[in-house]
């Protein structure tokens, strides 16, 4: 009985030390979440790892700046919960979204439509009115272009910096090659900008931007006389090109290069983009151009015959031989309703033409 005391009285001593070392142990300290989140940055750059804070917005960057300096020491429990709290939230992330629509368009531009394109970013340009960034991100880069070449190249630098990195590349690729260099070679220069200097400048070059009236047309006048002259009859579409050359040579010249045919379709589609065209052609009209075609454009006709199922091309052949030599306006007006179609895909982005200079 003595001994199982004794025992006791050891056991009961130990329990007691355990007793006191945890309640030397310090709670850990109530912070905020944008505490937290400095605490993992904090910890993130001690280990020599950058955290990316260059794509946060600006104002979330002061943001975390200013937590951080309200942090001073931070005891061990605090940092091993603030720390299992990120763990168990990373755990648990099966996938990160982007973040808000402009992120979410700037994933999805290569792969939608035109026309939804400009309705995003006019959602996106409204739904986020304090960023001066995001309205200049939105932006056409034919509207960026000119600050590029106006503004100094530090301001430059910093426009592409905030820019996503496919609309800054094709940007920087667009200008004079010295101008694209000195550009190139300021951005290097701007990591000691503040953010606030930044959100500065955006705000400033927004306001320039807002002074510049927005071009009522998209495309220019080169691509829009050369659309309508696509689909007017050849004997009016060369009359026509004879008089712009008698006013404007070199105006006419760039027509030339726009205007695309039933002709040209063998030299500027790609082979496999003619299934999508068919898709989009009305086939009785397809039909009559390819009798039209068999005897003013046969390279072309042949062309699509070769690139469609062989029972199909087999078919169409039959058919369009079939058919009594159609009148050149009614060949004309159905060879142009495949032009049409072709165009529509081309501006939906469906298909891409290949260049006149290619």
């Amino acid at each position: 009985m003595g001994a199982v005391l004794d025992g006791g009285n050891i056991g009961d001593g130990r329990a007691d030390d355990r007793g006191k070392a945890a309640r030397m142990v310090p709670p850990p300290r109530h912070l905020s979440a944008k505490q937290k989140a400095a605490v993992i940055v904090r910890l993130l750059l001690s280990q020599q790892v950058s955290p990316g804070l260059d794509r946060l917005s600006p104002a979330m960057q002061a943001d975390l700046a200013r937590a951080m300096g309200t942090l001073g020491q931070i005891d061990r429990t605090t940092l091993s919960q603030v720390v299992g709290e990120f763990t168990a939230r990373l755990d648990g992330l099966a996938m990160a979204g982007p973040h808000g629509l402009q992120a979410a368009l700037g994933l999805l531009e290569p792969h939608i439509s035109p026309i939804a394109r400009d309705g995003l970013r006019a959602e996106a340009e409204a739904g986020d009115p304090a960023d001066p960034w995001t309205k200049l991100a939105a932006m056409d880069p034919d509207r960026l272009r000119p600050l590029l070449l106006s503004e100094s190249a530090e301001v430059a630098g910093i426009l592409l910096s905030k820019l996503g990195v496919a609309k800054a590349a094709a940007l920087l690729a667009d200008l004079p090659q010295e101008r694209a260099q000195v550009i190139a070679h300021a951005v290097a220069l701007t990591a000691t900008v503040t953010p606030r200097m930044v959100e500065r400048i955006g705000a400033q070059l927004l306001e320039q931007m807002r002074d510049v009236p927005e071009p009522a047309f998209r495309a220019g006048p080169v691509d829009r006389v050369g659309a309508i002259l696509n689909s007017v009859g050849a004997g009016l579409r060369d009359a026509l090109l004879s008089g712009l050359e008698a006013r404007d040579t070199r105006f006419a010249e760039e027509v030339r290069r726009a205007i695309f045919t039933f002709e040209h379709i063998p030299k500027r589609v790609e082979a496999t983009d003619v299934p999508r065209i068919l898709r989009r052609v009305d086939p009785d009209a397809l039909i009559r151009a390819l009798a039209a075609a068999f005897a003013t454009a046969p390279l072309a006709a042949e062309f699509l015959l070769e690139n469609m199922s062989k029972r199909l091309a087999e078919q169409m052949r039959d058919e369009a031989q079939g058919l009594a030599p159609p009148r050149g306006d009614e060949g004309e007006a159905s060879m142009a309703e495949v032009v049409t179609a072709i165009r529509a895909l081309e501006e939906e982005g469906e298909i891409r033409l290949i260049p006149p200079e290619d």
